[in-house]
């Protein structure tokens, strides 16, 4: 088992492995993507009281979803290279950062869109999982900020990883803030699958959108880890030999 996850970590062993996982990742998700889409923007039955205008939930919760995912990826990764000094965990950290602000992005982008038909504001400073949702977005940048102020890579992984593992208290405040306080977002939607909030009509297509922007997330996160590697190693002998074509697939 030691000896698997030994050679997993070793960059030259992971990037050729992933280098072929990677495409199958995205071209899944890219079908599922497409599933969920069609099913819940045109299948999918209009909701009772917001009509078709809730159809944004279908790109809503599957990034508010990722965005905590990716920060829990980020902050474990962000950890397991601190405490075992594996380089590579740092190096899926650093390419998670982005994308994970990316998503947290989008989850407030449609979050705000959602709102203002519903609360009548395109953003409402009382609602607690807005704000934390905000701070997680900061939090992402603050990591990325932090990690690429220092010349000296090492240094910068361990600094931001310190960060990373502290902020990782956000994610389950961001989960349970619509039970913790009284707030304008709705509850839970599909935590409880025996009675979930929504039709089984509508519930499906969400969670297959779901599944599809988490394989899309890690296909982003796989994708840019390859350069990430690649920058890492780029004074090393399998690097040199990769790109002079001697490097074995």
């Amino acid at each position: 088992m030691f000896n698997w996850f030994h050679y997993l970590a070793s960059p030259p062993h992971f990037y050729k492995l992933n280098r072929r996982i990677y495409p199958l990742i995205g071209l899944f998700s890219f079908f599922i993507i497409i599933l969920g889409s069609v099913w819940g923007l045109v299948f999918a039955p209009a909701d009772y009281l917001q009509g078709d205008g809730f159809r944004i939930i279908y790109v809503h919760v599957p990034s508010a979803y990722v965005s905590m995912m990716a920060y829990v990826v980020l902050a474990i990764s962000a950890g397991i290279g601190f405490i075992w000094r594996i380089k590579l965990a740092h190096a899926v950290a650093v390419s998670a950062a982005p994308f994970g602000a990316s998503f947290t992005f989008l989850a407030l982008i449609t979050g705000s869109l959602w709102g203002k038909p519903m609360w009548g504001t395109y953003w409402e400073w009382g609602d607690a999982r807005l704000l934390f949702e905000l701070l997680l977005f900061f939090m992402f940048l603050g990591y990325i900020l932090l990690q690429s102020s220092f010349e000296d890579t090492n240094k910068g992984d361990r600094v931001s990883s310190i960060l990373a593992v502290v902020g990782i208290v956000n994610i389950p405040i961001i989960h349970y803030s619509v039970e913790w306080w009284n707030t304008l977002h709705q509850g839970f939607t599909i935590a409880k699958l025996d009675t979930p909030s929504i039709t089984m009509d509508m519930l499906l297509p969400l969670l297959i959108m779901i599944l599809g922007f988490t394989l899309f997330f890690f296909f982003l996160l796989l994708f840019r880890l390859q350069t990430e590697i690649l920058i890492r190693s780029s004074n090393t002998q399998w690097v040199k030999s990769l790109f002079s074509g001697d490097g074995n697939e």
